[in-house]
């Protein structure tokens, strides 16, 4: 059964029907060839039946062909037809258009390959199985036998009357096999002629990158925006809790504490929808605006309550836009991570954007008890250092003196 799937199995009639292709995409050079050859051997015209115009034009149609190959829409085509039909895995190919010298003359390669040997089996294969045919029915019509192809083949002569049913039956398996093995032949040098140049791996590499760096951005997004929300809202709502609970509830305080809590309940529905946008659509996000900055900074300190004090010096409106929704994110990422280890320790925040960088800083006097740790750390402080790092800056944290301090610099 082997070898029939070789010859005759859906991989084979594929890789067959994949030649025929390449043998219909030759049709155009050949006909150029013809009329470049024809008039230089015989005079004749392209249609002529000389063997020797029909060899000329397809000689002079393959190098037609490996120039049209270096066309940038070429070998997209060829990839996408071998992906289809010459059971190759698919991520053994390229993407895009070839660059550079190296991959154009591997595209121009496989083209002149795939089209040549296209050629001569579509021509085999609309020639071949019709004279077959012919033969293998010779025994059974007498004027075929005594026509010029019995006496060819020798079936006029009695002991050889029944020749002709081997003889067709073996051309057709002949042209099988041919195909077969053509189509093998262009299924191996796919991979060598089609796959990824280096330059390719590197553009796969710095795509690769930038969609990692598209997640990890989308991801400090939501736990920076998300994150702080539910530290504040949490810290509020306790505190108003705990007022309540007491003798003498401060109703003023309650309602202080509430209004923060709406406060930054909507402020964060807003920019959770700035972050979906980007999920959705990086342009329809783009459009909404590039996201909240240091002018929205007092509505986020007043929203993480009263014991958090913010201080500034200098002027923040020369601040790139880049620069000050990072730095608003920072400071952001710092509250919540006071909001849930300070234990309720005030917090101090300054900026200072008097030099040419932006200092960042905040403190809060560490706690008599060790907060709990999650069992896997946390991402908000490695959030700070990769927000950081893309724009330059430098970032320290850790307690110093009974304090704990997070500090961060980036140029302007």
């Amino acid at each position: 059964m082997r070898p029939v799937a070789a010859l005759f199995g859906q991989r084979a009639r594929l890789r067959w029907l994949h030649l025929i292709l390449g043998g219909a995409l030759f049709m155009p050079f050949w006909m150029v060839g013809s009329l470049v050859v024809a008039p230089l051997l015989d005079g004749g015209g392209i249609f002529t039946g000389s063997l020797g115009v029909q060899w000329g034009a397809y000689a002079a149609g393959l190098p037609l062909a490996a120039v049209t190959a270096l066309f940038p829409l070429a070998r997209p085509m060829s990839v996408a037809a071998a992906r289809a039909l010459c059971g190759v895995p698919a991520d053994r190919f390229a993407d895009g258009p070839a660059r550079g010298r190296a991959a154009k003359a591997r595209t121009a390669g496989w083209f002149s390959l795939h089209l040549g040997c296209g050629a001569l089996v579509s021509g085999a294969t609309l020639a071949l199985p019709p004279f077959a045919v012919s033969v293998m029915a010779l025994p059974f019509s007498p004027a075929l036998r005594e026509s010029e192809l019995g006496r060819l083949w020798g079936l006029d002569r009695p002991g050889w009357i029944w020749a002709g049913l081997p003889a067709g039956l073996l051309m057709l398996l002949t042209l099988a096999a041919v195909a077969a093995a053509a189509g093998a032949l262009l299924a191996r040098q796919a991979p060598r002629l089609l796959g990824p140049s280096p330059a390719d791996r590197l553009a796969a590499a710095e795509r690769r990158a930038a969609e990692a760096e598209s997640r990890n951005r989308l991801a400090r997004e939501l736990h920076d925006s998300v994150g702080h929300a539910l530290s504040a809202v949490t810290l509020q709502a306790g505190a108003a809790r705990r007022v309540l609970d007491g003798d003498g509830a401060d109703l003023e305080f309650v309602r202080e504490a509430l209004t923060a809590i709406e406060e930054t309940t909507r402020r964060t529905v807003g920019e959770l929808d700035w972050v979906l946008g980007l999920l959705r659509d990086e342009g329809q996000a783009a459009a909404a605006g590039p996201g909240p900055g240091l002018d929205a900074l007092e509505a986020l300190v007043r929203g993480a309550g009263p014991r958090v004090a913010l201080t500034v010096a200098g002027d923040l409106d020369p601040v790139s836009e880049a620069l000050s929704r990072e730095a608003y994110r920072i400071v952001q990422e710092g509250l919540t991570n006071a909001a849930r280890h300070a234990g309720g320790e005030p917090v101090a925040v300054r900026l200072d954007a008097r030099t040419e960088e932006l200092e960042i800083t905040m403190e809060n006097p560490l706690p008599e008890r060790p907060p709990v740790a999650r069992p896997h750390g946390g991402r908000g402080l490695r959030g700070v250092g990769e927000r950081a790092r893309l724009l330059g800056g430098t970032v320290e944290a850790g307690p110093v003196d009974g304090v704990w301090r997070l500090a961060v610099r980036i140029p302007r």
